[in-house]
């Protein structure tokens, strides 16, 4: 079985233009990311795809491999499966989806998603990370459950996804839909791992479009909608992602520290 990673990585981006090139640490940002994920042993190759050439240059800098794709995939979830088909993979292989924007994420999760599927092999051929929302943050407006832009996770007693929303599921029915302990909510982490014949089956236009995606504008709704099973790997907090020019300004004085 061989397990890849593939970063999808933009160079247009509506908040932060040119965020995966960005370098005031002495590094690109693609590069923290690929030297992140690289980091996992169970990982045998780590392959940036995008639409840029700057990007992949800017890949080939530093060691790494890139692959141009196809400037119109609707969603990176199809930028990956693009690259993956190119590969020839079995269906048992494992394809993982790691964002681009995400410098500190952890080792340990990366590792957990391979082992979800290895170990609900049967059941499971997606698997995705999720985190409780800190106790310490918010409990209304940015970055609480109650932000439409968080996206939440309830699952069942095995680890499995019941549903994906940017609503505050479950409602909190005795405070009125209020927050009292941020941690009850569950944030969903937009990191995936596939077999690469479930990748296959959700990419390419394979799918339609259900009622729920169009409802709440998130794809794993579809695959959900279908009766493919996404299982949850928690972990015990969420990783700080880069959207904005002020995130990576943060990010930079984290690792001049």
């Amino acid at each position: 079985m061989t397990t890849i990673a593939v970063i999808p990585a933009r160079f247009a981006s509506t908040r932060f233009p040119g965020k995966p090139l960005a370098d005031e640490t002495g590094k690109y940002l693609i590069q923290h990311v690929c030297e992140r994920v690289d980091q996992c042993g169970r990982i045998d190759r780590v392959i940036v795809a995008t639409d840029d050439e700057r990007i992949v240059s800017a890949v080939k800098s530093f060691g790494g491999e890139a692959r141009m794709t196809r400037s119109d995939h609707p969603s990176g979830t199809d930028r990956v499966g693009e690259v993956a088909e190119a590969l020839g993979l079995t269906d048992d292989d494992l394809v993982l989806n790691v964002q681009g924007d995400e410098p500190e994420l952890e080792t340990k999760a990366l590792e957990g998603l391979i082992e979800r599927l290895e170990d609900d092999k049967a059941r499971v051929r997606i698997a995705t990370l999720a985190a409780p929302f800190d106790d310490d943050g918010p409990v209304e407006g940015p970055g609480s459950p109650l932000d439409p832009n968080c996206v939440k996770v309830v699952v069942d007693e095995n680890g499995r996804a019941l549903y994906f929303s940017r609503s505050s599921i479950p409602y909190s029915r005795g405070s009125s839909g209020a927050v009292d302990r941020p941690s009850r909510w569950l944030l969903h982490l937009g990191v995936y791992a596939f077999r690469a014949d479930a990748l296959r089956t959700i990419t390419g236009g394979r799918l339609p479009v259900g009622r729920l995606e169009q409802a709440e504008s998130l794809e794993q709704l579809r695959w959900l909608e279908h009766g493919m099973a996404i299982g949850v790997v928690i972990v015990h907090r969420s990783f700080v992602g880069i959207d904005t020019p002020e995130d990576y300004a943060a990010f930079v004085e984290r690792k001049r520290k």
